[in-house]
């Protein structure tokens, strides 16, 4: 079975193209070739030696994700869905803005994590996903996007591991694939602009910092353990001041200044002043500088929660920002075509059972032979 390039960082690609007999700087053009051009065809490569292109033609491909589907919402969000083979598909969300655009990456096909206000969380875990298979997610959408923008220049300026899955329990394949959206010789994507959101790993929390820090973001939805419990199930395994001091620890190696800490609100569950005033006691007694991201909630069946209500979300904010904590409220995009926060497994197969017959009209049990959506096929 041949390779298929996008596996490998710059170092992992050079060590292949060594193995190969060939030099580092034959690396460094492939590299190039692949991910800021977009090149699968080794006999487009032309500043390659043909002796090369025929070596790599016969060890190595180049080859994105099949399209499932791809849809355009009408505030400019295009969700795809990517098969991933048994019967598994991840989901991918660009979210295009004035002055960026961002894309929201898959690193699990389900998530094991099982938080009650997240959808992908109740469709259960398959598996993780290999390195090419996360980084053909942003190699499809870049130049996909070029092509249907009729743009030459980068189109993708942030990428953010909120897709499906718990970034940090698929910690092997992710971090080369943070190398190369990192690399000037890939995406040259800045490390402010590269965010891993995790629900709380602290351990892996603590080797990011040192093996590729990146910005961070925590997904903290709660002010006290006993809540949080509850809610994101990962605190019994790593509490509140855990989490904490590994985030304190991280700041000292990160890109960023303070870490962001998503908020999912939760009508009556978590969104009340004396919740506020937890947080605020809580940040300020593990001095952890940060930012907190109030996400309204997307209501699915199963999940038994009610998105707050505007007031209170509101209040919330006003009173952390009175604080001195910095508060932003995240702006739901792509709602109408189910890409907004929490809501990436509406095309996916149920794999726990949970609330199949409630949610049997939405959901599409993934079939390997379905047709890619000619469009995008890069």
């Amino acid at each position: 079975m041949t390779a298929n390039l996008l596996e490998f960082d710059l170092e992992g690609l050079a060590a292949f193209c060594a193995g190969l007999g060939e030099k580092r700087f034959r690396a460094v053009q492939l590299f190039r070739w692949i991910h800021q051009r977009g090149a699968s065809d080794f006999g487009q490569m032309t500043d390659l030696a043909k002796s090369l292109r025929d070596k790599l033609a016969g060890a190595a491909h180049v080859e994105a994700l099949p399209v499932i589907s791809q849809h355009i919402s009408a505030d400019g969000t295009i969700k795809w869905l990517f098969d991933v083979g048994n019967g598994d598909a991840v989901e991918t969300v660009y979210i295009p803005e004035s002055d960026r655009g961002t894309l929201c990456v898959s690193s699990q096909a389900g998530c094991a994590v099982g938080c009650r206000f997240c959808s992908t969380g109740h469709q259960g875990f398959s598996r993780n996903l290999k390195t090419w298979e996360i980084v053909a997610q942003l190699w499809f959408a870049e130049h996909f996007l070029r092509r249907h923008l009729g743009r030459e220049e980068r189109i993708v300026s942030n990428v953010v591991m909120m897709g499906m899955g718990e970034p940090l329990q698929n910690y092997t394949a992710l971090v080369p694939a943070l190398k190369t959206m990192l690399d000037d010789h890939g995406y040259g994507l800045s490390r402010r602009r590269v965010t891993v959101s995790t629900s709380g790993v602290v351990p892996m929390i603590e080797r990011l910092a040192l093996d590729c820090p990146v910005a961070l973001a925590v997904s903290l939805h709660a002010p006290n353990d006993a809540l949080r419990n509850d809610l994101v199930p990962l605190n019994r395994k790593y509490p509140l001041a855990e989490l904490l001091a590994a985030c304190k620890g991280y700041l000292a190696h990160a890109p960023r200044d303070f870490i962001t800490f998503e908020y999912c609100m939760l009508d009556g569950v978590n969104d009340t002043p004396e919740h506020a005033q937890q947080l605020i006691d809580l940040v300020a007694q593990h001095g952890v500088r940060c930012k907190f991201n109030l996400i309204p909630f997307n209501p699915f069946p199963q999940s038994g929660l009610v998105r707050s209500q505007a007031p209170a979300v509101a209040a919330f904010a006003q009173r952390l920002n009175d604080a001195g904590i910095v508060t932003t409220v995240r702006k739901t995009r792509g709602d109408d075509i189910d890409a907004a926060c929490g809501q990436l497994a509406g095309e996916v197969k149920d794999r726990t059972g949970v609330g199949s017959r409630i949610a049997a009209q939405r959901r599409v049990v993934l079939h390997p032979r379905r047709q890619s959506t000619p469009e995008a096929a890069p």
